[in-house]
């Protein structure tokens, strides 16, 4: 797998951050996991319970030492997120999340969470429009 990199740009491998002096090209030869760093939310972006539960997933790639724990950690939620949404799709993504944090595919669980943010959004517009 190929990765370009701008100059200062990070890049969270196996629990290691690397940071590109100047645009560089990175060849991964064998499996690591990786995680970019436009892919990274930070503490004070997790503002919602999709975030706060795609915080919890990448830290499993950030810091592979807790990565059972967070994974105990986010599989708790999902039921309980679940209930609490009224959007099938949003239901449906979050089981999704739940079977690829199960089978230890956190990158691939980032992925459906970054996909859902945009209805999180619109289920809180909606609550706000009827409030």
């Amino acid at each position: 797998m190929r990765l370009s990199l701008k100059a200062g740009e990070r890049l969270f491998i196996n629990g290691a951050v690397l940071r590109a002096e100047r645009r560089v090209t990175i060849e991964l030869l064998n499996d690591a996991t990786f995680l970019l760093e436009a892919h990274v939310l930070q503490l004070e972006e997790a503002t919602t319970p999709l975030r706060q539960l795609y915080f919890i997933v990448q830290s499993m790639l950030i810091d592979p030492s807790s990565a059972a724990t967070m994974r105990a950690s986010a599989l708790s939620l999902i039921a309980p997120m679940q209930a609490a949404h009224d959007d099938e799709a949003v239901i449906a993504g979050l089981g999704k999340v739940g079977e690829l944090v199960a089978d230890q595919r956190p990158f691939d669980a980032l992925r459906v969470l970054r996909g859902l943010f945009h209805l999180e959004v619109k289920g809180s517009e909606k609550v706000r429009k009827v409030a």
